[in-house]
């Protein structure tokens, strides 16, 4: 028994460092050089970055430019070293966050066996006494109670990786109590944080450019995406239903929506008509439009920034990734929770870390003027949910509806974040990644010449 426990360990950790490579053995600062196994050194990610959003995070974050970049290139190196450790620490893994502007990764266990195994990957170990798996479990308990009835005066909950506690922010103790005890949540996961916090959903409301739906309200694209053939784009949920027709930012006719979530979740896609091009591109306003490369999810601690009609390009960090938030009109779950500021008219909007696509901006509380806290919808969850494909500088036609059984073994995998230059087998072939994405059910490594190339 003892025996194949260790046989087990040793696997998983040869695991981790065939998982993190010499990106994570050498550290988290200062490398240089690209690894083949896992894609463009740091400074290669930071020379993709647009002007526009250099500049917000020098205001926003108080960086110089060599600064921001900088710290862009290390937080997209964290990702790929926090996922390593991810998969191998498996049920032990407690999260993972960055701090400072070198974005310096920690990554928490509930194992003191592991820490060797996360220092050797150039990162600071933390042994805690919960897994994220734990805490997630009792989040998705709250998470189906409000399903059914959005609890009052208890705007939002979420998993703490720092504090190692489910937080469920109050206006009343009495609301968290009586929210835990319908969920049956133990006690000694939670951490009840008193708010005042009044989060609303920025309807009528755009981030990139301008879309009108059926002639009245306005939302914003979040980012332009392709099912198959058939152009379109990602937005919020709450800006409108199936049918409801759009126009464009000259309003002229432009399509309608496929799909739309909320609550619950917040995401949405419309259906464009031939008179529009999707762009890898989000609106810079004057600063130089962004880039899209990508939709690699940043790790907590992360810069993010979000470009709106009204009020322009902002930045802050990530605070807490699949979080729950009470709107008037119910709860929604699985946003990320940012110190971003946003006001009517950003809703729907771009939110994007260095080039990779993180989210479209859902809602929140204060304004930019004071500063608050923003919710926004991750991307990938939307482009699953529909079987979209994210428009980037080389876009693959849209995935299988239903992925082939029985495919080809490989260390392929759906789920895995790859960067561009990542090797993968399947199917007894060896491919190259060609641009930086989440592999998806259907993905696969033959169906997807625009991500792989066959070597």
């Amino acid at each position: 028994m003892e025996r194949t426990k260790l046989r087990k360990r040793a696997l998983a950790t040869a695991t981790a460092v065939v998982a993190v490579g010499a990106l994570g053995l050498a550290g988290l600062a200062g490398i240089a050089s690209a690894d083949p196994q896992h894609g463009p050194a740091p400074t290669a990610v930071a020379d993709q970055l647009s002007p526009g959003l250099i500049k917000a995070m020098q205001r926003d974050l108080g960086l110089d430019a060599d600064a921001a970049k900088a710290r862009i290139g290390n937080e997209y190196r964290a990702a790929v070293v926090a996922q390593g450790l991810e998969k191998s620490l498996g049920a032990d893994f407690a999260g993972a966050r960055v701090s400072g502007d070198e974005a310096a990764l920690t990554v928490a266990t509930t194992d003191r066996a592991d820490v060797a195994r996360i220092t050797g990957a150039g990162a600071r170990a933390e042994v805690v006494d919960h897994s994220l798996d734990r805490l997630d479990a009792a989040k998705a308990a709250l998470d189906a109670v409000a399903l059914k009835k959005a609890p009052k005066d208890v705007p939002s909950w979420y998993v703490d990786v720092r504090a190692n506690r489910l937080v469920v922010n109050t206006a009343r103790t009495g609301a968290a109590d009586g929210l835990l005890d319908a969920a049956g949540v133990s006690r000694d996961l939670v951490q009840v944080r008193h708010t005042t916090e009044q989060p609303r959903t920025y309807a009528d409301l755009r981030g990139g450019d301008a879309y009108y739906m059926n002639g009245s309200g306005r939302c914003s694209i979040g980012f332009p995406v392709k099912r198959g053939t058939q152009n379109g784009f990602v937005s919020a949920g709450h800006c409108g239903t199936p049918g409801v027709t759009t126009s464009g930012v000259n309003q002229q006719s432009q399509g309608s929506f496929q799909g739309s979530t909320f609550p619950g979740r917040d995401y949405s896609w419309v259906a464009v008509n031939a008179n529009w091009t999707p762009r890898a591109l989000v609106n810079g306003y004057g600063n130089g439009d962004v880039t899209v490369a990508g939709s690699t999810q940043a790790v907590v601690g992360s810069s993010v920034c979000r470009s709106g009609s009204t009020t322009g390009w902002h930045c802050g960090t990530i605070q807490q990734h699949d979080t729950s938030v009470t709107y008037q009109e119910g709860t929604v779950s699985g946003v990320t929770r940012t110190n971003v500021c946003a006001e009517p008219g950003d809703s729907g909007g771009s939110f994007i870390s260095g080039s990779q696509a993180q989210g479209v901006t859902s809602g929140g509380s204060g304004n930019c003027s004071q500063g608050g806290t923003t919710y926004y919808q991750p991307i990938n969850p939307a482009l699953s949910a529909y079987g979209l494909t994210l428009v980037t500088s080389g876009t693959p036609t849209d995935p299988p509806t239903d992925p082939p059984t029985g495919e080809p073994g490989g260390t392929w995998a759906a789920g895995t974040t790859y960067a561009a230059g990542a090797v993968v087998t399947y199917g007894g072939s060896s491919y190259r990644c060609l641009q930086g994405h989440q592999a998806q059910p259907g993905w696969t490594p033959p169906n997807v010449p625009a991500l792989w190339k066959l070597i």
